[in-house]
């Protein structure tokens, strides 16, 4: 049987990402252009997994009646470890995020470990405006401007879901087989999310470092940079100091005569600068997802990384040679991050590997996350959310007018534990390293993690036992 409680919150929820650039306004996304399948790494990590590409006729509207207007929807589907639908086998279904789907697969090994214990079905559906999921044919059609993409919206994306989960279940006589969704960081926040507007669709919702209180009023906008900066102080004081110092020591070469052409060169950067602001963004991105990635082994969720990289890239800052000025000392700890295999020759700034024009546009619309950077607590620069600016950015960038209430007024976000006690059921929050617990399991996993996945599988358990018990029948996989 499942625990008593109705919404587990196995770790307390944090934010974990989706940032503004202190001058440029520019919304940055939770993943974006490194989520790239056809990188070696990926291509190897997805070997180690069987499934089938398909594709879904997939409405574009599904809240309005006057179009009959279609995409395709891909999605991976994988039954090697089905039990079938006459064994009421679980569907398992990952709730895809900002970029492509093969990625997350790659990324996702929790999910493929534990259907082979149930006996589950696996689907990873890709989110619209993604991957290989364009509307009006490609990309470029499908961004062209804020008319193509106003179907570009997360109770969209969820619809799609549940009508893929739908369709997939009938073709196959699977009505009565249980449904569980998955997500990390905005993919646990649409599984999270699609529990609580679809409970006829999936008996419960693992979701993962999802940031579904960064919104209107619910948490200081400091909150993140507070937190990214905790993590660099607690490792060193002195790296904390170091790179909290290296904004005026920017600022100061960029005025100088000859300021830009030196920071290229001392950066290694493939064009030269026309502005100190862009660097710094740069750095400013850097920081936050070693943050975000900090895991205790090496990984390549977005770039090669040691294990411990914040670690690892104070060290090279707290340990450089003596005459070492403050900006090659954070030279030194930003390679760990973009360069940490040292092949690469020149960084290209207008190349951001963790940028999507898809995620700029809903962040511009509903995905209002308020960010600001304090100056005691952050080592970043220092800077108050200012609304009217990031308005002015989006009414340029796309033509569009952000509507920050929207998500709060349709998910709900305000007093979180009160509501969701009353109304929430069987949603598990999880959090650490961004989705760690998602991640395959590992030699090197810790003690901590190890332990939150033996939770996680047990409250799973828990709801599929008692969805069987419900029908009358007999849980099919062992029990732990």
């Amino acid at each position: 049987m499942s625990p008593p409680l109705h919404l587990f919150l196995l770790v307390a929820l944090f934010i974990l990402f989706s940032t503004i650039a202190a001058d440029s306004f520019h919304p940055r996304g939770f993943l974006g252009r490194f989520s790239n399948p056809d990188k070696p790494t990926v291509r190897g990590q997805l070997r180690q997994y069987k499934y089938e590409t398909r594709y879904f006729s997939q409405r574009l509207d599904h809240f309005g009646f006057s179009s009959e207007t279609r995409f395709g929807q891909r999605y991976l589907i994988s039954t090697d470890h089905w039990l079938g639908p006459e064994r009421k086998g679980p569907v398992f279904v990952y709730c895809g995020n900002e970029g492509d789907i093969e990625w997350f697969a790659a990324n996702s090994g929790f999910v493929w470990e534990v259907a082979e214990r149930f006996g589950a079905m696996v689907v990873f559906p890709e989110h619209r405006y993604y991957g290989k999921s364009m509307p009006y044919g490609s990309g470029e059609q499908a961004y062209k401007n804020a008319s193509t993409l106003g179907y570009l919206t997360a109770e969209q994306a969820l619809a799609d879901f549940a009508v893929l989960i739908t369709h997939l279940k009938k073709n196959v006589s699977a009505e009565s087989c249980p449904v569980v969704l998955f997500g990390g960081s905005y993919g646990g926040m649409l599984a999270s999310w699609m529990r609580l507007k679809y409970p006829n669709i999936a008996i419960g919702a693992l979701a993962s470092s999802a940031p579904i209180l960064q919104f209107e009023d619910i948490v200081l906008p400091e909150t993140f940079y507070d937190l990214v900066s905790h993590d660099f102080k607690r490792e060193s004081v002195s790296c904390f100091n170091t790179i909290k110092q290296s904004w005026d020591a920017l600022s100061a070469q960029g005025q100088m005569e000859d300021g830009l052409p030196q920071l290229s060169q001392k950066f290694r950067l493939c064009r030269e600068l026309n502005s100190v602001d862009v660097l710094s963004n740069w750095l400013e991105s850097a920081y936050s997802y070693l943050a975000m990635v900090d895991y205790p082994y090496p990984s390549d969720f977005m770039m090669p990384l040691p294990g411990n990289p914040i670690k690892e890239v104070c060290k090279r800052i707290d340990c450089a040679p003596d005459g070492s000025s403050i900006l090659d000392r954070i030279f030194d700890g930003v390679s760990v991050y973009y360069n940490y295999t040292g092949s690469v020759k020149c960084f290209d700034l207008d190349d951001d590997p963790h940028g999507m024009n898809g995620w700029n546009f809903q962040a511009c619309t509903e995905m209002v996350m308020p960010m600001s950077s304090s100056k005691d607590n952050s080592m970043f620069r220092t800077y108050d959310y200012n609304y009217a600016a990031f308005e002015e950015w989006c009414r340029t960038s796309f033509g569009v007018k952000p509507r920050p209430t929207w998500i709060s007024t349709q998910f709900g976000g305000h007093n979180i534990y009160t509501v969701l006690k009353h109304y929430g059921s069987n949603i598990i929050f999880s959090n650490g390293a961004h989705h760690i617990d998602l991640r395959a399991s590992t030699p090197n996993d810790p003690d901590w993690l190890i332990q939150l996945r033996e939770s996680e599988i047990r409250i799973i358990q828990g709801w599929l036992t008692d969805y069987y018990q419900d029908l009358g029948w007999t849980a099919a996989f062992s029990s732990m």
